[in-house]
Formats: C-alpha cells, structure tokens, sequence
C-alpha cells in the first residue's frame, strides 16, 4: 500500500467530562474518567508530533474541553506547535477572563454548540439548567473578542420545526458559519434513535428549506448541512474515506480515523503514550484496515462511486450490518437496505418526546 497524504486536522478529545447530557452525544457509552485523561505534557507532545506530520487544523473537543483546567496551556502548545486552533464547546465554563486568557494563548476560532432555538428546548435537550442564556453570553464574549464564531446546531425529530428561528438566532448571536447536521447515530444517540430520527416528510422539508436559507442569507451566513444518513440514496465518505484526512486522539490516548471507529468489533487502535502519531497514522493495522478502495467488496468495488464515497461509513456498516467490512448499509445499491428502510418505519412510528436517555457517566 502506497504512503498515506498527511492528515489536514486532528480532532483532539481532551476529555469526556462535560455539564451538558446531550441524547444525541457521539461519545461512547463508556466514557473515559478523568484519572484517565492524558497529562498536559502528553497532550503537548502529540500537537507537535501532529504538526510534524503536516495537520494544520486542531480541534479541541470533548465532552467539554473547558472542564480541563490546563485548556489555555493546551492551546498554547497548540499555537506554538503552528496549528490552527478551533475551540468546540458547549459554552459552559467561559468567562470572561477564561476566554481573553484562551485569545492571548492563540486561540483561532470557536465552534459553539446550540441545543436549540428556544431555551425550553435548549435546556431540555441538554439536561442543563440555565444553558440556552449561558450560550448567549458566551457568543457575545467570543464575537466581542474579535474571534470568529460557527455555531453547531444537531436537528432531529425534535426541533426540525425551529430550522428558521434556528438561523435567524445564529445571525444575531454573530455567527459567521451555523453547521445544521442532523443527528448521526452513534455514541449515545443509538440509545435515543426513536425519539429522535426524523420522519420522511420533515426531511424533505427540511432539504428545500435548507435551499431557500442558502439564498437568504448569501453573504451574512455560511449554512453547512450535514443530511440524516439513513434517508441518503448514497452514503457520504466519511471523513473523506478512512484513514486519509484527519484522524481523532480520544481522552485516554487512543488514535482513530473517526471519533466513533472504537464502536467496531475485534478492532485494536494504538495509544499516542506508546507510539509516535506520525507511525500509527502511516503504519498502524487500524489506520490500513480500511484505507484506500483494494479491500471494498462487491457492489462498491465495481461502482461508478467508488472513489466518490469509498464505501461509506465502516462504523454505520459494524452497527447496522454487523460487518464493518459490508457496503453501508444506508446505500440503495447495499444488501442491507431493506433492513434500513424497515428500521426507520419502525422507529417513526413508536417515537417518544419525553423518553430520551441522557448521557452521563456510570
């Protein structure tokens, strides 16, 4: 196998602690404790290690990565190793003074989290008290201090109503950019995947509505959507197809194509606390499991798509078809289709508003 191009950005998951209990959180339902965490120094090491190996865009994530203490000493090493910094938070745990401190370390760009329009609604879904008027706070802090803002804003069955207030809202907390994704089902959203898949109808609304927003913001608001797989004729490339542009460091040290490829069967990723990031990204059996498109099976093999989507999503195929090998099983060319199709009537029709479980430790 040909040397993989250097990875564009590295997703660094600075821990799983967080004040927010997201149904739809894409972390795993075993969640790192913090005696666990990598150390400031380990940390510091892998932005240099990945920047070494050509990343250029950093992503301090979490859980919440405002609940480690050393998170402007982290983004100081970030910006001393030459990286591109981008804080994905849920705004809880910025002040004021936190976040000049995070301006003076380098910090680039903040991605904030919106769990919905309307702070009933925000604060129900993020099992957060008060959350809705502390993000509001937060974003007039970020855009008062000069920083570019892209809000996150994950639609479901839920909220899909409130796409227009949603954006609207995202204008006037100074957004540049909003990210609309429909929840993907990993992590801690399969455990909810009744209560917040979408029907077919609001989908296609959802897809026009998008397109008509598209023109009415054109130049005020980049509007980036992230459609719900299973209603796609054709899987996306996930990441751009394993192992080929970024990859993920969890809390405990453990390197991924994906922030959800720890969900698949009898695959062992390496740790940054026993190996260079540069020799697990190039050499690693995880990394080389499924890269480029010689292991595709039939149909994706011989598919028009196949350098388009390189067989879609691996962890969707292992939770769907049991087979992280198989053709994603969102795709109307798979096998598996039918049992899709068949699990969406099921789950649209038994949906509960009030029956979500929340992510929590323990």
């Amino acid at each position: 196998m040909p040397e993989p191009n250097p990875p564009i950005a590295l997703l660094a998951e600075l821990t799983h602690r967080c004040p927010l209990m997201c149904p739809y959180c894409s972390n795993p339902l075993e969640l790192v404790q913090k005696q666990q965490e990598l150390t400031t120094d380990t940390w510091t090491r892998v932005f240099r290690e990945a920047a070494d190996i050509g990343v250029l865009q950093l992503h301090l994530s979490g859980g919440e990565p405002a609940s480690r203490r050393d998170i402007v000493e982290l983004t100081a090493a970030a910006h001393a190793a030459g990286l591109y910094t981008n804080l994905i938070t849920s705004g809880i745990g910025l002040t004021q003074a936190r976040l000049a401190a995070l301006v003076n370390a380098g910090l680039d760009h903040v991605q904030l989290s919106l769990q919905g329009a309307r702070p009933e609604m925000a604060d129900r879904i993020g099992g957060y008290k008060g959350g809705y008027d502390r993000k509001m706070r937060v974003a007039e802090l970020v855009t008062d201090a000069g920083l570019p803002l892209t809000l996150n804003a994950v639609m479901h069955r839920q909220n899909l109503a409130d796409l227009g207030q949603t954006l609207d809202l995202a204008l006037s907390m100074g957004a540049r950019r909003i990210e609309v994704a429909c929840v993907q089902f990993h992590g801690w959203a399969t455990r909810n995947r009744a209560s917040l898949l979408p029907t077919e109808s609001q989908v296609e609304q959802l897809k026009k509505d998008i397109a008509i927003a598209r023109d009415t913001y054109r130049n005020r608001m980049a509007i980036d959507f992230v459609p719900p797989d299973y209603y796609s004729d054709f899987p996306k490339a996930c990441m751009g197809g394993w192992g080929s542009t970024g990859l993920v460091v969890s809390p405990a040290g453990q390197v991924m194509p994906c922030h959800a490829a720890d969900s698949i069967p009898g695959l062992a990723f390496e740790s940054v606390a026993d190996r260079h990031l540069g020799e697990i990204w190039r050499s690693s059996h995880a990394f080389n499991a499924y890269r480029g498109t010689d292991w595709l099976p039939q149909p994706c093999q011989s598919c028009e798509r196949r350098d388009v989507d390189f067989g879609g999503c691996r962890c969707q195929a292992a939770a769907l078809a049991a087979d992280p090998g198989a053709t994603d099983p969102v795709c109307r060319k798979s096998p598996y289709r039918p049992k899709v199709d068949a699990m969406i009537e099921d789950m649209t029709s038994r949906a509960s508003a009030s029956d979500l479980t929340y992510r929590k430790f323990g």
